[in-house]
């Protein structure tokens, strides 16, 4: 099976899309019911340890200070419920609010924060894979919280209204001392204009993991952070449905709709004339 099937109830997302239009962000609670929740918590951790026996590392040096923050890599190959949340209908209704129709899977990742885990530098994830200015929103990112997140246990920080900040040097001398904290409850998603500045939280409690996924989408006519022809198995991209193998940029052609687009304007704009 290519995905895991589960019963999604279609919602009204319309107060949830004009704020993250408005806002560059917005919350979506009760994604996940809680038992869901606890479930995809467990297959990550299983994910994390297949991750480390595939001999790569879960701690990023020169990303994270220290080994506290676990990350995990190539979900979409290790385990099918990771294929299944990134293609959720409610995750990819606010991706096309934001990017519209034409957009491809760049990446998909996991963030455990552990006990004293610390901080990353400031960063937009748009502005890792496009030059300045950033006019137009490119990118976006889907956060599943699989565990309550709050300010104290290492909740991602976010600059408010830094998705219209067009370059680097508009954020000021000290972007820092605006960050808030995104909070929400386990089962909760929450959608981020990738143009948004932020930065993982300082996890301050004795006792408590801070555990996201990172659904990570972009324009059709940007490089994927992630060659998924190399690294989804044969057997996996053999088993994905046609949506998913579209998205992942797995056909023979890809990236032509805005150049269809542009051709169609081209052709009426020659018989207008």
């Amino acid at each position: 099976m290519a995905r895991e099937s589960s019963v999604q109830v279609r919602r009204d997302l319309a107060p949830a899309q004009q704020r993250l239009l408005e806002d560059g962000w917005c919350g979506v609670p009760d994604v996940l019911a809680p038992a869901e929740s606890a479930h995809v918590l467990e297959r990550l951790w299983a994910a994390a340890a297949e991750y480390a026996r595939r001999g790569h590392d879960t701690h990023i040096k020169g990303l994270d200070p220290n080994e506290a923050n676990v990350r995990v890599f190539d979900l979409l190959d290790i385990d099918p419920i990771f294929r299944d949340l990134i293609c959720r209908p409610v995750a990819l209704d606010l991706v096309r609010a934001l990017l519209g129709p034409d957009f491809m899977i760049s990446n998909f990742t996991a963030n455990i924060a552990r006990p004293g885990s610390r901080s990353m530098s400031l960063h937009s994830d748009q502005a890792l894979v496009v030059p300045e200015p950033w006019l137009e929103p490119w990118s976006i990112n889907i956060i599943w919280c699989l565990t309550d997140v709050r300010f104290e246990n290492g909740a991602t920080l976010f600059i408010p209204g830094s998705q219209k900040v067009t370059r680097r040097a508009e954020l000021g001398p000290d972007p820092a001392a605006r960050l808030r904290p995104f909070e929400a409850k386990a089962g909760s998603i929450i959608a981020m204009d990738g143009r948004v500045w932020h930065t993982s939280g300082v996890n301050m409690t004795t006792n408590e993991d801070r555990a996201l996924l990172f659904g990570y989408y972009s324009r059709s006519f940007l490089r994927p952070q992630v060659n998924w022809n190399a690294v989804l198995s044969p057997e996996v991209q053999r088993d994905l449905d046609p949506e998913l193998r579209h998205l992942l940029g797995l056909e023979a052609a890809a990236n032509i709709a805005v150049g269809a687009e542009l051709l169609a304007a081209d052709v009426g704009e020659h018989w207008n004339q």
